[in-house]
């Protein structure tokens, strides 16, 4: 069953020169109950903005939804209201943003933090409920003297600790639906490990969807039932993880593989680096965005932007010449 669709849609950024160009550009996606979509692709390709546009969290008036709807359980809620995007924000769908030490409110304690979260969405219940809670929640996602815990500020937890704690804001109300947008950004590997565990834990107990974001394909093959793979605010491959995996087919999946350290590459062997870099809003491509960074580009390709064909029933790519240099 679809938990979440989104269809068409579009983001656009007004610039210092006040024109609004579209950055996200006419992307399609469903997340099902329980799975989980990894939306993966280089730094500046739109993937936080697309999250941030599923809640309405755009950074305005800069940013706005220029198109396309946002399907929750059969709900457009690209229509609904900010009262009513109160409601699901935090309860049915929920965040964990990038950097926790920005994101947590450096002047009140984690208790206050997560009872706030509590108390919004719980009014009725008491506030010994509401410690209660927090003291669970923070068992639940692997903090260590959770009572001890309770009164520290940001500033005195580690990064893991701190991302832990956005974690246990995350799950407080059980949402439906989980974005997790680079939830390990900053970590070091042993304690990316754990977050990822924790959060695939986490998702069995309580059977959530998830939308994980990064730019670590890597990372995003341990934990995604499905994975979009995203450029310069396009969709250019989608399909289930271990089809994506095993048989890329759009140039530019297949450039991040290549790039990725094996056990089969010769120790010290440079990495096959994809040249170039995504280009700016103001600069981008008209036809094909991959065209300027793609070894096999036509001249078609600079003018005519590719239309999303299907590979399989579940898989999509957008390429003029998939089948070409897949055949």
């Amino acid at each position: 069953m679809r938990l979440l669709s989104v269809q068409n849609l579009s983001v656009s950024i007004r610039g210092d020169d006040g024109i609004a160009r579209e950055l996200v550009s006419s992307i399609s996606f469903d997340i099902a109950a329980g799975e989980t979509l990894g939306l993966v692709g280089e730094s500046g390709c739109g993937k936080s903005l697309t999250a941030m546009s599923i809640l309405d969290l755009l950074p305005k008036p800069q940013a706005a939804r220029s198109k396309g709807s946002v399907l929750f359980k059969g709900e457009n809620i690209s229509t609904a209201n900010q009262p009513r995007l109160r409601q699901i924000r935090g309860k049915n769908i929920a965040v964990i943003f990038q950097d926790p030490m920005t994101a947590l409110n450096p002047v009140q304690t984690v208790a206050q933090q997560i009872i706030e979260v509590l108390q919004i969405h719980f009014p009725k219940q008491s506030r010994s409920a509401h410690r209660h809670r927090v003291l669970e929640l923070l068992r639940e996602v692997g903090i260590p003297a959770p009572e001890e815990r309770l009164s520290a500020y940001p500033h005195q937890l580690s990064g893991g600790m701190r991302q832990r704690v956005m974690i246990a804001m995350a799950l407080a109300c059980e949402p439906d639906l989980l974005i997790a947008d680079e939830p390990t950004t900053a970590l070091d590997v042993t304690i990316q490990s754990q977050i990822v565990r924790l959060l695939k834990g986490l998702q069995a107990k309580n059977g959530m969807a998830m939308l994980f974001i990064t730019h670590d394909l890597a990372l995003v093959s341990q934990v995604s039932d499905h994975i979009a793979v995203m450029y310069a605010g396009k969709i250019a491959e989608y399909g289930k993880a271990r089809d994506v995996f095993a048989t890329p087919h759009h140039p530019y999946t297949q450039s991040l593989l290549a790039a990725l350290p094996g056990i089969h590459h010769p120790p010290k062997s440079p990495l096959l680096a994809l040249e170039g870099q995504v280009p700016a809003i103001e600069s981008m491509p008209s036809g094909c965005r991959f065209s300027n960074r793609c070894r096999f580009v036509a001249e078609f390709c600079h003018h005519n932007v590719p239309p999303v064909e299907h590979i399989s029933d579940t898989n999509t790519v957008a390429c003029h010449r998939w089948k070409e240099i897949n055949s």
